[in-house]
């Protein structure tokens, strides 16, 4: 008794010894996520966008308990079906049987074996569909285009919410129903109801196999080395496999759809072409026609009970989808349309062309040509519109000057700036101007020492401090010796406006900004440990968030998640792994956390359906510094439409160059601009396109998450840009969706490239620069994101697309197309002509003994009505042999080009200031223009330069003089002109000795040109 006692309670003992540790299991692997769901519960109601996460989550369960749940009832009455129809044994069949173990452990827990082998297959299921939620959502929720595709006639919003949705049931039907055959198949044979036969076996076997129950054994083909099938178990094979052969003509028949973005012409065109129409599609509908059929056959096998009928069935198909679906359309390409490809082709070019143009909103309605000659008329000074466009023209390039505004704007090691900065355009006494702004975002990454002690991190130094503004057109003063042996040290930096705390204090806020504090900004998401700071009132009344030198700050506003509470504490303890969330004194009853603080990802996460832009920008609306973040509504398969990427690659490894693969897309619209408040986060969507049908579902799906156009503050629309990747993205697409004729799209003659990049020396394309230039209409500033386009795989000018963001305006695209007759020289053949200038190539030689050349944007300004003007700054940054980055640019000259009227030959300017350089090009006088109001003027001479006249143009012969010159001075600008082309040859050749003849021809013409009465100043 005594010793059964002990067994009973060691055997209780140990039941509950697995069960707690089955438990703690159970904890481990469920705590973390259940943490996460309570951690972002807060959040999204701290944001106020519970709805959304709740409509999401309720969606994912939904789907995972109904998809495991019919997914195991299919599962389990397979197995049920196949179990109760199994044969009836008297006697083990064989002491060598094999399944004979595992059908007694089946036997003894049937349960399990019919309900749990079931919810194990089916929980993948589950989890697979609740990632499909927006599909689900989507097909819901979605409605209509109003247009239809040129082949089948459905409404585009068929193939946007509805075919993605019946593909996806079908492929979960497709897997279950293979899953279901083999579990079958496997029950049968662990029962009997499978056998095989060999040809070995004895007497007294087959006398055992005779006494199985004729009421459940029905042998077909029995025979050695034949595998033996019961009738019931030859039934359910056989309805399981004509279901998935059934599915599989269900598939033929949505393929039919999928030819519309199908690749086959790809690069050509994209879409079903001939070949597709007239071959590939009757052949998916006999495969089709044939897959049913075949179905059919195997339906039959319940009936009929040889299996050869099934078998050639399948056979059939096989063959007929290599016959049908793939030979027959590979000779009718080969040998129909591959011989008379533009025309057989044209009409589906012609689909092409017309979805690409919807799906990117580059249609009619928003993009507007016009032809441009690409050579001056008029001087550029009497161009009203010119004389805005040239005194605004920008110098300042966001892309060079980041280091620079750290160095002079940092002001504590713990504060940073992106690495590239941005461009927004601000109204100051009346004149409009564009202006290179940042935000002094706290840099988590930069603190050092006892800074990055835990309290401090994340309980004092917890946010940036202001924002930073400097004119895009102007610096402090000119830079006379580039080279810095004499003192131009001070000159050539931005012209800062800063908004900050201390500006603030004294009132003299040029940009007003009432609350210069920044929580939540793209810097300050980049740190390499977990991004959250605890702010609020703590356990003691002091406040302890670094301001200033001077002075600490509480945190006010309603931002932030309550952390007070003892749940809570202990929820982001266990979410970020730090126990001093748990136990820190400072933290008290009224403080909050903030985390997620990066604008783009905010926006994310309350408006999952949307892509964001990868550029927010900051700017200063009704008073408050706010993130404005680009949002997309994309489709990734739209009719005929060319899909692309969005965005730019992204680069993972620095040191092998691999890029993550980008989505791609065929639909696109920018439909939301979402704000981000950079004091408390909030988080708010406007809705900007009243015509996107799928923006119009997700409301749908989401109402109230979208304010209606109409909440937009003037302010705010003012500070609205054309976004950077759906630019990007539309002029790819212009560059072959300008032409109209489908022949001469087949041919590629008229397509467009992007230039690279004439400014870097990696390959890559030009990026599309803001500029703010003047309306030829009203001559008032207008801000634009602009691309020049050279010629397809070539280096000439043929087009100049720019984009209006002004709120009238915004989203018209111009195109100014120039003639193919002619030649104007591209961004790349323009820098090649600039830095190989005689002036450029000498200074850049002295100027590369001590510094670091940095190229600035280069410039594509169509002026002069005709006229095509190229300007580029060019920085400057002392070497050092420092690691503190104490060296940055500055800008030391400005070069400019332009295509001199009836010649064809190119001037170039170069001086330390563009007004220089333009008088150099255009003659006296035009460089006040970009002194005038909003100009360079900081960069002007100091004082009025005499009338030089214009440099000669290489290449071309020398412009009429405003005054008689003599024939020796004529001859002489020829020599000069000739001697500089000759040195030029000799430099693309690298022959020294023609190098050196050049080199002496070019002083006796410098000489001639002086004794003749020239001058080169």
């Amino acid at each position: 008794m005594a010793s059964s006692e002990s067994e009973r309670l060691l055997s209780r003992r140990v039941s509950v010894s697995v069960v707690v540790l089955l438990v703690f299991v159970a904890l481990l692997v469920i705590g973390p996520r259940l943490v996460a769901v309570y951690v972002d519960w807060l959040w999204f109601g701290e944001v106020g966008y519970r709805s959304v996460w709740g409509t999401v989550l309720v969606t994912r369960l939904i789907l995972f308990v109904v998809v495991t749940l019919v997914v195991a009832g299919l599962m389990s009455a397979v197995l049920v079906w196949a179990y109760r129809s199994r044969p009836l044994f008297v006697a083990a069949v064989s002491s060598k049987d094999p399944s004979e173990e595992y059908r007694t452990v089946v036997m003894s827990r049937p349960r399990w074996f019919g309900i749990g082998v079931p919810l194990l297959v089916a929980v993948p299921f589950g989890l697979s569909a609740q990632a499909s939620w927006a599909t689900v959502q989507l097909f819901l929720r979605g409605g209509g285009f109003g247009t239809v595709d040129a082949e089948f006639g459905h409404d585009i919003g068929f193939y946007v919410f509805d075919l993605p949705f019946y593909r996806l049931v079908l492929t979960w039907l497709f897997v279950a129903t293979f899953l279901a055959f083999v579990l079958s198949l496997a029950t049968h044979y662990l029962f009997g109801g499978l056998r095989l036969s060999f040809k070995n076996k004895t007497q007294s076997q087959d006398q055992e196999d005779n006494r199985v129950g004729d009421r459940t054994r029905d042998r077909d083909e029995p025979g050695a080395g034949v595998s033996a099938l019961t009738r019931a178990a030859r039934i359910q094979l056989a309805v399981l496999a004509g279901s998935f052969i059934a599915l599989k003509g269900v598939a033929y028949w949505l393929d039919r759809y999928a030819l519309l973005w199908g690749s086959r012409k790809e690069p050509t065109f994209t879409g079903a072409g001939f070949t597709d129409i007239n071959a590939v599609l009757p052949a998916r509908l006999i495969l089709f026609a044939i897959a049913i059929i075949c179905a059919c056959a195997f339906f039959a096998a319940i009936w009929v009970r040889d299996l050869r009928i099934p078998a050639m069935a399948a056979a059939l198909l096989v063959l007929s989808s290599i016959l049908v679906g793939g030979i027959f359309p590979a000779l009718m390409e080969q040998f129909s349309v591959s011989p008379n490809a533009a025309d057989r082709e044209s009409p589906y070019i012609e689909r092409n062309i017309d979805a690409t143009r919807q799906a990117y909103g580059i249609g009619a309605d928003r993009v507007e040509y016009r032809d441009y000659p690409g050579v001056g008329t008029r001087p550029p000074r009497e161009v009203p519109a010119d004389v805005t466009t040239i005194a605004n023209a920008r110098l300042l390039d966001p892309n060079v000057l980041s280091r620079t505004f750290t160095q002079q704007q940092q002001l504590k090691n713990f504060y940073g700036f992106t690495p590239t900065l941005d461009i927004d355009r601000y109204s100051i006494d009346g004149e409009l101007a564009d202006y290179i702004v940042a935000a002094r975002e706290l840099s988590p990454n930069s603190l050092s020492g006892n800074q990055t002690q835990w309290i401090n991190r994340h309980l004092v130094y917890t946010h940036g401090n202001g924002f930073i503004a400097a004119p895009a057109n102007r610096v402090n003063a000119a830079v006379r010796d580039a080279s810095g042996q004499s003192s131009s040290s001070d000159s050539g930096y931005p012209i800062y406006t800063v908004s900050d705390i201390a500006s603030q204090a004294v009132g003299n806020q040029i940009i007003p900004v009432d609350q210069p504090r920044i929580y939540f900004g793209e810097v300050i998401a980049q740190s390499e440990s977990p991004d959250y700071a605890i702010v609020g009132a703590g356990a003691g009344a002091t406040p302890r968030e670094y301001d200033t030198d001077t002075a600490t700050y509480t945190y006010t506003r309603s931002g932030g998640v309550p952390i007070g509470s003892w749940i809570n504490r202990l929820a982001f303890a266990a979410q970020y792994a730090e126990r001093n969330i748990l136990f820190s004194g400072a933290i008290g009853p009224e403080s909050k956390i903030i985390f997620n603080r990066d604008p783009a990802t905010r926006v994310e996460h309350v408006a999952p359906w949307l892509t964001t832009d990868t550029n927010p920008y900051p700017a200063v609306v009704d008073g408050r510094i706010t993130w404005i973040v680009d949002a997309y509504t994309t489709v990734e398969h739209y009719p005929y439409a060319q899909a692309g990427a969005l965005s730019e690659p992204v680069v993972t490894d620095p040191d092998t160059g691999r890029t993550l693969p980008r989505e791609q897309v065929s639909y696109v619209r920018n439909s939301v601009k979402a704000t981000v408040d950079a004091y408390d986060g909030t988080v708010t969507l406007y809705q900007v396109d009243q015509d996107d049908p799928v923006l119009a579902a997700w409301m749908s799906v989401f109402p109230g998450t979208v304010r209606p156009d109409e909440a937009i503050s003037d302010d705010l629309r003012a500070h609205f840009r054309y976004p950077e990747d759906l630019f990007r993205i539309q002029r790819e697409r212009l560059a072959k969706y300008h032409v109209n004729e489908p022949r001469e799209f087949f041919t590629n003659n008229a397509f467009w490239s992007v230039p690279s990049d004439p400014t870097t020396d990696a390959s890559g394309q030009q990026p599309p620069y803001y500029i703010l230039v003047g309306d030829q209409a009203t001559a008032q500033p207008s801000f634009r994101l602009a691309s020049a386009m050279v010629g397809f795989n070539r280096e000439f000018l043929s087009a100049y697309l720019s984009v209006h963001s002004d709120p009238d305006n915004y989203g018209r695209i111009e195109v100014l197309q120039l003639p193919t007759d002619t030649l104007t020289q591209g961004p790349q053949q323009i820098q090649n002509s600039m830095i190989s200038d005689t002036r450029v190539a000498s200074e850049r030689t002295l100027l590369e003994r001590s510094n670091r050349i940095h190229y600035g944007n280069l410039l594509t300004l169509p002026i002069a009505d005709g006229g095509v003007l190229y300007v580029e700054p060019l920085f400057t940054e002392r070497l050092s042999t420092a690691a503190d980055g104490s060296t940055f640019p500055q800008l030391a000259r400005v070069l400019v080009s332009y295509r001199e009227p009836g010649t064809g030959g190119v001037r170039v300017g170069y001086a330390p200031t563009l007004a220089e350089a333009l008088d150099q090009v255009f003659g006296a006088g035009t460089g006040r223009v970009a002194t005038a109001p909003g100009g360079d003027a900081a960069t002007a001479p100091p004082a009025p330069a005499p009338e030089p006249a214009p440099p000669p143009v290489v290449g071309a012969p020398p412009t009429a003089p405003a005054s008689p010159v003599s024939e020796e001075l004529t001859a002489a600008v020829l020599e000069l002109n000739a001697a500089l082309g000759s040195l030029r040859e000799a430099q693309r050749t690298g022959d020294f000795t023609t190098y050196g003849a050049a080199l002496d021809r070019l002083q006796r013409a410098i000489d001639g040109y002086l004794a003749a009465g020239g001058s080169l100043n």
